[in-house]
């Protein structure tokens, strides 16, 4: 039941928009619309990116929007910036495509398949611009 999840739907003014998971479930669009906010050259984990898209604990979400990515929108949404909190590469179906694109990037990737989050993690910039749009300014690049 509806009251087992601790909300109380009869009480809307504790829904406020800043808590989108209480008013709608988390879209692929949204996912895209962040993932294509990480700047070239560096990384966010699929939980940063949950976190930006407002629902901090749909990390899994996040994967299978990676993965459901349709054909015609990959060079469009850089999925190959999204590794796990711990820094690795965790896709299972083109991890070495992976690595060659952040490479290219210059993001380091070691033999492991591991990137230095401490270095090029992208949460913040991503952050930062989000907050730029909800004020109404142009997004810094």
């Amino acid at each position: 039941p509806r009251e087992a999840r601790g909300h109380d739907f009869a009480d809307s003014s504790r829904i406020r928009p800043s808590e989108p998971s209480k008013i709608m479930p988390l879209t692929f669009t949204e996912i895209y619309r962040v993932v294509k906010l990480i700047p070239k050259g560096r990384v966010m984990s699929y939980s940063g990116v949950a976190r930006q898209c407002g629902y901090p604990r749909a990390a899994r979400q996040v994967g299978y929007a990676m993965f459901g990515l349709p054909d015609a929108l990959s060079g469009k949404v850089p999925w190959w910036r999204v590794i796990n909190a711990q820094g690795r590469i965790s896709n299972a179906f083109g991890p070495e495509e992976q690595r060659r694109r952040l490479a290219a990037e210059g993001v380091a990737v070691s033999d492991a398949l591991r990137v230095d989050m401490r270095k090029y993690d992208a949460e913040d910039a991503v952050y930062r611009k989000l907050r730029a749009r909800a004020k109404g300014h142009a997004s810094p690049r």
